[in-house]
């Protein structure tokens, strides 16, 4: 029962820091320090990626008028005006070419394996505090300058972001593979709102990015683990999954509501803080 309530806290945690952009490893990293699971280093290694799975369902979910392909209902761009064809959406399709093209930095990053070369040299307190002060800094930064000059961003909706600005986002997103702390979000945030992209589209693009990245690394943790699970490992996956889900829906509601009226400046004042503290446990 007491590993159940510690996998419940990690799965709230994760809900949070998954889509604000304050980075989960920081807070994993801190958790970890004062709360335990009695598991082995390798099946700890696969809880942190798979419970990202409750994370992604719930942006599925959420967003599910937004990234479902198909569907003769409202479809306002059909590929085809009949056939099969006419159940196609195609702007949704066009969307997704979008996400592909903005995931090849990663899957690029992956197949090289530089991402464990990357963990290897880069997971540890001071790599990813200097990192959450840095992306921290990088937001206070770039909306100050968007205060000064009034910025008007030219892409308001996800459907306006062309290919070209899908990669440079990918660009960015692969800043928080190769350096734990910086946030997949934050990191895709920050990319999308220096080139022009609004917070709002900035951010939906940036949870539908999360669909295949988030998935394709929790898979590939399944299969370098194996299926070879034992009922109390599959019940700590299950509860930290399912608390991850139902927190997120909520806090991407509230960071939907919240971008439309505030800008990210809180979030990057919050790194800087997270990341001092990091350092301050660990070598104070």
């Amino acid at each position: 029962m007491l590993e159940l309530l510690k996998a419940f806290l990690f799965g709230i945690v994760e809900g949070i820091t998954e889509w604000l952009p304050v980075s989960s490893t920081g807070h994993m990293i801190l958790l970890n320090e004062f709360v335990t699971l009695n598991v082995s280093e390798a099946f700890w290694e696969l809880f942190l990626v798979v419970i990202q799975l409750g994370a992604i369902l719930a942006v599925i979910v959420l967003f599910w008028k937004k990234i479902w392909p198909f569907g003769k209902k409202n479809n306002l761009q059909p590929v085809k005006d009949t056939g099969i064809l006419s159940w196609c959406r195609k702007d949704v399709w066009v969307m997704w070419f979008k996400v592909i093209v903005a995931c090849l930095p990663a899957i690029i990053f992956v197949v090289l394996g530089l991402d464990d070369t990357c963990d290897e040299l880069f997971y540890n307190p001071v790599c990813v505090a200097a990192a959450l002060i840095l992306f921290g800094i990088a937001f206070i930064v770039v909306e100050q300058v968007h205060v000064k000059k009034g910025f008007q961003p030219k892409i308001t909706d996800i459907g306006q972001i062309s290919f070209l600005t899908a990669f440079l986002i990918g660009l960015f997103q692969l800043l928080a593979a190769a350096f734990p702390g910086t946030s997949r979000s934050g990191a895709t945030i920050v990319g999308a709102l220096l080139i022009g992209v609004s917070r709002t589209a900035a951010a939906e693009f940036t949870f539908i990015l999360g669909i295949p990245v988030m998935l394709g690394a929790s898979l590939l943790k399944i299969v370098k683990f194996g299926f070879s699970f034992t009922g109390t490992e599959l019940a700590l996956l299950l509860v930290g999954m399912i608390t991850a889900f139902v927190v997120s829906i909520l806090v991407i509601r509230f960071l939907m509501g919240f971008v439309k009226k505030h800008d990210f400046r809180v979030f990057g004042w919050y790194r800087i803080v997270l990341g001092l503290l990091v350092l301050a446990y660990f070598y104070l």
